[in-house]
């Protein structure tokens, strides 16, 4: 089955630039579909007129004018096609579906422990294929399925390279994506939920995920930074204690061994639900926890800030839980950072434990629609 792939733009056609045009924007109109991306008026109209025909984009109502006579307003249809996502962690696997206006539509969550093992996938496979039969969508119109995987991925051949989560090399997903019969392609956690987090409406930010293990991604001039290894915002392995506590990959201080999920939930006694559970009911041990967990992570976003200099989303199981305590947060980075004047460029996760899966699915929505 076919596998997605990213586009520059200057490779798209006339219908796949202005189908994502209207994606991006939401809502449009003919002449500034003319005006932002620089087509002839003819052109336009010949190209969104397909589009109407084909079902893909439709006239919602009348366009927001400065003057004259009010424009038909265009948008893209939310059943012009569909993108499944699928999100495998340690101990859980999360689904979505979303709709070609980008709305995530339905989500489920289950448990199920991962091991690579020939029951895992079938039970896996079962469970994808149970989901997306049960949206009731045609076959044609569901664009693929993204896998978001917590490890180092090799997109163009579909293979987990390595998991520290999953403590497992070179898994290879091509027979699981096979047998779903729908293109299919995974990535890797982090970068899913950024792409859910950041979109491409964002100029520049800094995605900070906060699971099993501490990662992100970096936002610069609506591109996504790689690096030149693929190996950008490994922020896991920032240093933030130079002789502090000693981090899996074997050196000492790395934000990891103070950030990640896991930190808090050893420290706890237990998984994050139960432990926030009882910060909300202000246990004196929750909350010292919380408060040193705090610490730490505000002096690594510190460091991103004074790096970047641009927003920062937190987001990965623990930024899930943090919205309630931006305020303490903020008041902390304050106290380690005289160069900013107020902490707005902090912002928290939209999409929460939904963020990786509605990223891989989103992936497919922009790939149907560029591919036009």
């Amino acid at each position: 089955m076919k596998r997605y792939g990213d586009r520059g733009e200057e490779k798209l056609s006339n219908k796949g630039r202005i189908a994502r045009f209207i994606s991006f924007q939401g809502t449009t109109s003919k002449a500034e579909i003319s005006s932002r991306l620089n087509l002839s008026m003819p052109t336009t109209l010949q190209n969104v007129k397909y589009l109407i025909e084909e079902g893909i984009a439709e006239e919602t109502g009348e366009y927001a004018s400065t003057g004259g006579r009010k424009a038909k307003a265009i948008s893209i249809r939310s059943d012009a096609g569909y993108g499944a996502g699928v999100d495998i962690t340690k101990n859980h696997v999360t689904m979505v579906m979303v709709n070609g206006k980008k709305e995530m539509i339905a989500a489920k969550r289950i448990r199920i422990s991962y091991e690579d093992s020939r029951r895992y996938y079938e039970e896996l496979i079962k469970a994808v294929k149970a989901f997306i039969e049960s949206q009731k969508i045609d076959r044609a119109k569901i664009a693929g399925v993204g896998f978001s995987l917590p490890g180092i991925v090799d997109k163009e051949h579909c293979l987990l390279i390595r998991s520290h989560t999953l403590k497992v090399k070179n898994i290879n997903f091509r027979s699981l994506g096979d047998s779903l019969g729908y293109p299919y392609g995974i990535e890797n956690d982090a970068n899913s939920a950024a792409f859910a987090e950041l979109g491409r409406e964002a100029e520049n930010a800094v995605y900070l995920s906060l699971s099993n293990t501490v990662g992100g991604a970096i936002c610069l001039g609506r591109r996504f930074y790689p690096g030149e290894n693929f190996k950008s915002a490994e922020f896991g392995h920032m240093v933030i204690e130079k002789t502090g506590k000693t981090c899996y990959c074997g050196k000492k201080g790395c934000m990891d061994a103070y950030c990640s999920a896991l930190v808090l939930e050893e420290k706890a006694g237990c998984g994050l639900e139960e432990y926030f559970g009882r910060v909300r009911r202000r246990e004196e041990d929750a909350l010292r926890i919380l408060e040193e967990y705090l610490e730490d992570l505000a002096v690594a976003v510190t460091n991103l800030r004074m790096i970047f200099d641009c927003s920062i989303v937190l987001g990965g199981y623990v930024g899930g839980y943090l919205e309630d305590y931006l305020p303490e947060l903020s008041r902390k980075l304050t106290a380690h950072n005289n160069f900013d004047i107020d902490t707005s460029y902090l912002k928290g996760g939209k999409y929460k434990l939904n963020a990786a899966a509605y990223g891989a699915a989103l992936k497919f929505i922009e790939s149907f629609l560029i591919n036009l």
